[in-house]
């Protein structure tokens, strides 16, 4: 039995890329500028595995002299900075053009289509926050029923609706209905169901948020994992960002706590395959709404469990902790920023510095030659 293990810090990134200036986000370096703001901020165990050796990091994080295992960072290679992309890159497959985005709403024609094909009106359809457009919107979607769309910097088509006005399974079916609407130039990464409960004044988003991602474009790890006859097991939202495709059991999750013990309880059974783990609430909790604090603690909670995971690791097993794209609190912005993503892991052979590789992609790469798998895949391994 052999098992790799990827675990993702959503939003983690530790500096601009050299492109960053394109995206709006010359500057951002989100690890860094929280532990300006945090310095109390210690990532002892992480710093054990090699963080602070990392270029740039060391400033700010304790070096090592001996780290566990291996450390880098990595570039993006394809075009965005979106959680779809930063995946499905680190699974080896690199976009050439970005998802379709719309800083001024949907065009109006396909509002109307899909307001046919709902058969009810819509509110909104500007780009805003989630929490905002609910207090912005709500009282005037109770009082009509017509669910609010919205956008934002990412390429999402987002449904918002109370629980009370559209049910939760008339919202879901809303969304597939958008996802069946939204393919070739308006092939959003994902279109988001957002449901709410509360009174107005009070709104609040509830846990049953579900993803319609669309279908990767080509070959990925989880497939290139799944077609050599071994298991792929997708704990949190990795089932939606691959919409399903090469995944063999989906493990949802609410929160970053529970992806922290359902990969530990999955390392520590007979699993012959990949455990490809998303924490969300870095990103989604805490650096879309600017809460540096928040996620600051977020991150020291993942570092005092890593003891945890690591002890969960077999001595022939692989595990690589990095992230997707960067989503820097500390700037006025709230959406996601273009930024390296650090890499730490034990286990192949692998010692020390990995540098600085090209694409997220060498991560796909070196897994699947660590479980001796053909793939098609791009990217360089580093085993």
């Amino acid at each position: 039995m052999k098992k790799a293990i990827i675990i993702v810090l959503d939003g983690t990134g530790i500096g601009e890329l050299p492109d960053a200036e394109q995206y709006g986000d010359s500057g951002s370096n989100t690890l860094m500028h929280i532990k300006e703001k945090c310095p109390e901020l210690e990532l002892p165990n992480m710093c054990r595995m090699g963080l602070g050796n990392i270029e740039d990091c060391g400033n700010l994080f304790e070096k090592t002299a001996e780290p566990l295992g291996f450390y880098g960072k990595a570039a993006e290679m394809s075009k965005g900075k979106d959680t779809t992309t930063g995946h499905w890159e680190i699974a080896g497959l690199c976009l050439q053009q970005p998802f379709p985005t719309y800083p001024n709403g949907f065009p109006k024609e396909l509002i109307k289509e899909f307001e046919k094909r709902i058969g009810t009106g819509t509110l909104g359809n500007y780009p805003a926050s989630g929490t905002e457009i609910i207090k912005e919107l709500g009282a005037e979607h109770l009082k009509t029923g017509f669910p609010i769309v919205y956008t934002s910097a990412d390429s999402v088509f987002q449904i918002a609706a109370h629980k009370s006005v559209v049910p939760l399974e008339k919202l879901y079916k809303y969304c597939g209905i958008a996802r069946e609407l939204l393919q070739g130039e308006h092939g959003v990464a994902r279109v988001i169901a957002r449901p709410f409960e509360g009174e107005e004044g009070s709104f609040v988003r509830t846990s049953e948020r579900h993803d319609y991602s669309l279908l990767p474009v080509g070959n990925t790890l989880l497939d290139s994992v799944k077609a050599a006859g071994m298991q792929v097991k997708a704990v949190g939202k990795i089932r939606d960002i691959f919409a399903g495709q090469g995944i063999t059991e989906h493990i949802p999750t609410n929160g970053n706590a529970n992806g922290i013990e359902e990969t530990i309880r999955l390392m520590r059974s007979d699993i012959n395959g990949l455990i490809f783990t998303n924490l969300v609430d870095t990103d989604m909790l805490y650096g879309h709404r600017n809460d540096v604090k928040g996620f600051a603690s977020a991150l020291e909670y993942f570092d005092n469990k890593l003891p945890e995971i690591l002890d969960a690791l077999d001595k022939d097993d692989l595990l690589i902790i990095t992230a997707d794209h960067g989503c820097d609190p500390t700037t006025l912005s709230t959406d996601h920023s273009r930024e390296y993503v650090f890499i730490l892991g034990i286990g192949g052979g692998i010692k020390g510095n990995i540098g600085t590789r090209k694409t997220y992609s060498d991560i796909g790469k070196t897994v699947a030659e660590f479980l001796n798998i053909s793939s098609d895949i791009r990217g360089e391994s580093f085993l």
